[in-house]
């Protein structure tokens, strides 16, 4: 029979949220958490925690993966697409148990929601009911669960039409910024995020010994009826594609105004945020530093996708005026991922989701307090990629690759002037501080097409011919 380990990682290789692909790695270990379920009830439930090497030179050598785990004594025909494995399990009196991703499960989810709804503790497991006195959000206790396919960093489940619950696969010490900062902005009243409802924490063992512990999962208020803007987007920009001969400001589906509404909402946000988690100041040699990251991220990019290397003159033109800047910057807890798919359009407005930070940095990356900037320059290329995406369909139309263009730039400015508005500063004001970020973030957007989707790599790279002629 096949190891457990080569059952377990042969499963994690073909998930989504696994973030080990692209290089060669072992999982080396798995330990588990105490039983969320009675004893002698079918399915047995409870954490994997699962370690494996991290890509050659990476300063974490080992990282470690969330696994949920529900054991069943025969196979359970519905779930063939959540099965890590079947063994002898110890634990369970050597039974042969069939296991199975517990998050797919819907005889173990009941467990996690009585857990955060009663606030169970358990040996290493805490689970934290949040109340709202203002805004109580009762969800019922036999809600079914259902299991969303949108994320790819985490696992998100969607009880009756009340509450999500996401999972987080990667973990790592300390207090996730998600769980951090939306907790803060619920306890300030805001009306431009989800309640929180709940959160689990946990402890698991430590590589080389000793305990690490940090956030496992976060509940919050479900946003029914709710559209992602990056899907209600893309609807005006095909509705503007539709239309043979009307400008954008012409079309039925014109999104100038949302988009300024956004704005509006994330200048907002920020301000929540400044003020529940405080601010700081960078100083011109501090952005010396952030210009010579920015430069070192550049070279790495034109090494990896030498169509670049044409560009990154004038891109760098943008980091040396970084470092030039002789101002301090006001800084702040941000969203640190900010684009279309990061924000839902929901009866009562907007709201904006997600605040764990890009995926790929370290948690003390992401916590960091950075410009508020940032997060508009990652929102104003979004509204590129919302435009530009789908041109594939119109290959060599320049009348369309125009258009696509006008809609971008008049999302971009509406997004700005509903930003200023609130704000009373305009953002683009800072020019120095935008078209930094904006040339960051295209570099990324470079590296990431490059490695995923090759097929959109020309959007990043038309960004970077028009910042670097700038």
């Amino acid at each position: 029979m096949t190891s457990h380990l080569d059952q377990v990682q042969s499963f994690c290789a073909n998930q989504r949220w696994y973030g080990e692909k692209g290089h060669d790695v072992d999982v080396e270990a798995m330990a588990t958490s105490t039983w969320l379920s009675d004893e002698g009830v079918w399915p047995a439930v409870r954490i994997g925690f699962v370690y494996c090497s991290g890509p050659p030179g990476a300063e974490n050598a080992i990282r470690v993966y969330q696994l949920p785990l529900s054991y069943h004594p025969a196979p359970v025909d519905n779930l063939g697409h959540a099965l890590i494995g079947d063994w002898d399990e110890q634990d369970l009196g050597d039974t042969r148990v069939w296991v199975y991703d517990a998050l797919h499960d819907k005889e173990a989810t009941p467990y996690w929601l009585d857990a955060l709804t009663h606030g169970r503790r358990l040996e290493g497991l805490e689970f934290h009911p949040v109340h709202s006195p203002d805004r109580t959000i009762v969800v019922p206790e036999d809600a079914q669960s259902l299991v969303l396919t949108v994320e790819q960093s985490n696992t998100s489940l969607v009880f009756g039409d009340t509450a999500l619950l996401k999972v987080f696969r990667r973990l790592e010490p300390g207090s996730n910024p998600g769980v951090e900062i939306e907790s803060a902005l619920t306890e300030a009243g805001s009306e431009l995020v989800p309640e929180v409802l709940g959160t689990a924490r946990g402890s698991w063992p430590r590589a080389g010994g000793g305990t690490d512990s940090g956030d496992l999962a976060m509940m919050t208020a479900f946003q029914k009826n709710s559209t992602d803007g990056w899907s209600y987007a893309t609807t005006s920009v095909r509705d503007l594609y539709a239309e043979a001969d009307l400008h954008a400001e012409e079309v039925g589906g014109d999104f100038a105004g949302e988009s300024y509404r956004l704005g509006a909402a994330t200048a907002q946000v920020h301000a929540e945020l400044a003020k529940a988690l405080g601010t700081d100041v960078w100083e011109p040699e501090q952005m010396v530093e952030h210009a010579s990251a920015m430069r070192r991220r550049l070279a790495k990019a034109v090494q990896a996708v030498p169509e670049l290397g044409e560009f990154a003159d004038g891109l760098g033109r943008a980091f040396d005026a970084l470092a030039a800047y002789d101002q301090a910057v006001t800084v702040q807890r941000i969203h640190g991922d900010f684009h279309l798919g990061q924000v839902l359009r929901t009866i009562d407005g907007w709201k904006l989701i997600d605040f764990e930070g890009e995926p790929a940095k370290s948690l003390i990356e992401r916590r960091a307090l950075d410009t508020a900037i940032k997060d508009i320059a990652g929102m104003l290329r979004s509204f590129d990629y919302a435009a530009r995406s789908l041109l594939a369909d119109h290959q060599g139309d320049q009348q369309i690759a125009y258009r696509a263009a006008e809609w971008a730039d008049r999302n971009r400015q509406a997004f700005c002037d509903g930003y200023a508005e609130v704000a009373g500063s305009d953002p683009r004001d800072q020019g120095v501080l935008l078209s930094a970020f904006l040339a960051d973030k295209v570099i990324y957007e470079t590296l990431y097409e490059a490695r995923n989707r090759p097929s959109w790599l020309p959007i990043p790279l038309a960004a970077a011919a028009q910042l670097s002629a700038l």
